[in-house]
């Protein structure tokens, strides 16, 4: 598929993944509407491209967001908007349901029933392997979620390749592992960085430093949309989106004190969160087969990330914690 001058609607356009997409979308020449709700997202997030996107502040949720994708009838939609992380879905499954499993089968039906046929691409998240019996983690091992949010990913997902088989969407699905970089509020990078910006002596570090990510750059990740959209036959399939290498937290934690140039105590709270899996590793033969290789490294991907947090929070690059030179 040539993107050039496609209507594409992207959902969750202005959060932190939905915002790289959007520019990597501009970049390519496609027209690109966004839709959020702005529950999580930002709309400064789309300052960079905001005069060449439309912007729309829907709930996926409501009725006037299904008729707003009606009668737009556009080229493509990427799903992205979503419950993003794990330890809201623990605390309300209720929310988590509505939000990543019944309002995107109530588009998919609209879909169906109007007699729409755009690509859609679905945004679904490592959390559906669980805790996988064997790496590196391919699209085709098990599924056996561990929290309800890795279960509403794999609904999702299951619901768009069976829509695809009996009505002829040209479909696939993301399944995303650890996604940072700029933009990112949550998570891991960005958590450390923030601690350390608090405490540059002392760094706690969630669980024993043994639990092993599969790290992916964010702008990585638009570019591997673009990819699957351009490239995949589109039948429903779903493809592994990571660097596929494993980290340890030890070592992320490692790489950010580098970036930083600080030398602080390390301390391990031994436990990680309800709903966590141990180790992801992904095998992106699949993705790789399409054309797609990551293009940043861990610690260059870490070093932009800190730079981005320390213009983000007007903090002085030229103290002690600063960042590598060449990224000044």
């Amino acid at each position: 598929m040539k993107l050039s001058n496609k209507s594409i609607l992207l959902t969750g356009g202005a959060g932190f993944i939905g915002s790289h997409v959007a520019a990597a979308l501009v970049r390519i020449g496609a027209n690109v509407t966004v839709v959020d709700n702005l529950s999580t997202g930002q709309a400064a997030n789309l300052h960079p491209v905001a005069a060449q996107v439309a912007f729309h502040p829907l709930d996926i949720r409501t009725p006037s967001f299904i008729d707003f994708v009606i009668d737009g009838r556009f080229d493509v939609i990427v799903h992205l908007a979503a419950n993003a992380y794990i330890p809201p879905a623990v605390e309300n499954p209720d929310y988590d349901y509505h939000v990543n499993l019944h309002a995107p089968f109530r588009l998919f039906d609209a879909l169906r029933r109007s007699k729409q046929r755009p690509v859609i691409l679905v945004s679904s998240s490592a959390a559906v392997y669980g805790n996988p019996a064997h790496y590196p983690v391919a699209e085709d091992a098990p599924t056996l979620p561990v929290s309800p949010y890795g279960v509403s990913k794999l609904g999702m997902e299951r619901y768009l390749a069976v829509y695809s088989q009996l009505y002829e969407f040209r479909a696939a699905s993301m399944r995303l592992f650890s996604v940072y970089g700029p933009r990112q509020r949550k998570q891991i990078v960005y958590d450390l960085i923030a601690k350390l910006c608090d405490n540059p002596h002392r760094l706690q570090i969630l669980g024993d430093g043994t639990q092993i990510r599969d790290l992916i750059y964010v702008e990585d990740v638009a570019r591997a949309a673009i990819c699957i959209l351009a490239n995949a036959p589109l039948r429903g399939e779903v493809y592994n989106v990571a660097g596929g290498v494993g980290s340890s937290t030890r070592q992320v934690a490692e790489a950010i004190c580098r970036a930083m140039r600080l030398t602080p105590e390390f301390a391990f709270t031994g436990s990680i969160r309800p709903g966590d899996s141990e180790k992801w590793v992904a095998d992106i033969g699949r993705l790789r087969s399409l054309g797609f290789s990551p293009g940043v490294a861990l610690d260059e991907g870490i070093c932009r990330t800190v730079a981005w947090y320390y213009l983000a929070h007007h903090i002085d690059q030229n103290e002690p914690r600063q960042v590598l030179p060449h990224f000044q």
